[in-house]
């Protein structure tokens, strides 16, 4: 599959580079080209080729499934063992998951809210539950930090916001966001840790005011958060893991992109039947 590659490519780019590049012989390859190609080879290659372009498109953040789907969302008829098969030979992989230390200070003596969501993450409109945390971003400069607002209905990012240290304001902040971009939903269930930001007087302040629901997850249970901490797993897999971002602004940039540009409206997500969660919205609206 690596010569037809190099077959595919051989107008654009130097055979002897593509060989070197993918580990494999001129001579090899040049045998290889003398040989009849069968209908099956040449369907395979360009289909390689067109795996190669999502790949890459999708900044190799995304494996098989969702290139399978993007595949068929063009009117490619395709099956996911054939993708999964021609990119392991291929030796494409989609970023590692890496495992991320927890940022949870729940060490106050601040009130702490029931648990009203109860692992409950179906929502059947929009507005009716959202969950939230907080994560971090290793620079060079030192940490960023980011608060996230979810709605479960759609997995949208709805509010979101970012600084140098983790704060009260810094959670009040992504949830302002969240109610400015909803137009001021009430009654909405607002789930997150029993982080100290979350406990504060500044947060729960802002819930009253706008009359929501505070809920927070039992003490060290990640279980209870399980729909945000799937969203901060695929930010570090998909946007952050393997990046080497020498500033907070570059990295504040590199999530924007992310959330706004690529998770929010391009990416496809298997709860959503393989679309986006702004298509998503729109579908149903």
């Amino acid at each position: 599959m690596k010569y037809a590659v190099i077959k595919e490519y051989q107008q654009r780019f130097d055979v002897r580079m593509m060989c070197r590049v993918l580990s494999v012989s001129r001579s090899g390859y040049y045998a290889w080209d003398k040989r009849p190609e069968t209908y099956r080879d040449k369907a395979n290659a360009q289909l390689a080729v067109e795996i190669k372009d999502i790949f890459d498109d999708e900044k190799q953040r995304v494996g098989s499934p969702r290139i399978t789907q993007r595949l068929r969302a063009s009117g490619h008829k395709v099956s996911k063992n054939r993708v999964t098969r021609l990119m392991r030979q291929q030796g494409w992989r989609a970023k590692g998951v890496k495992k991320f230390k927890a940022t949870t200070n729940s060490r106050h003596n601040l009130p702490v809210a029931p648990n009203i969501l109860r692992q409950d993450f179906e929502a059947e409109q929009p507005n009716q539950k959202w969950v939230s945390d907080l994560t971090y971003i290793w620079t060079n400069e030192g940490w960023l930090y980011l608060a996230v607002v979810l709605d479960l209905y759609s997995r949208l990012v709805v509010g979101w916001a970012m600084a140098e240290r983790m704060t009260a304001t810094l959670v009040c902040d992504a949830l302002k966001m969240a109610l400015w971009r909803r137009k001021n939903p009430t009654e909405v269930i607002v789930h997150s840790d029993r982080g100290v930001q979350y406990c504060s007087k500044e947060y729960q302040d802002l819930l009253d005011k706008y009359g929501l629901f505070c809920s927070m997850s039992k003490k060290g249970d990640c279980f209870d958060n399980a729909a945000m901490e799937s969203w901060n797993g695929s930010l570090k897999v998909e946007a952050i893991h393997g990046e080497q971002l020498l500033t907070r602004e570059e990295a504040k940039k590199h999530v924007f992109e992310y959330i706004e540009v690529y998770y929010n409206r391009r990416r496809f997500h298997s709860k959503l039947g393989y679309i986006s969660p702004e298509s998503f919205e729109k579908q149903v609206a």
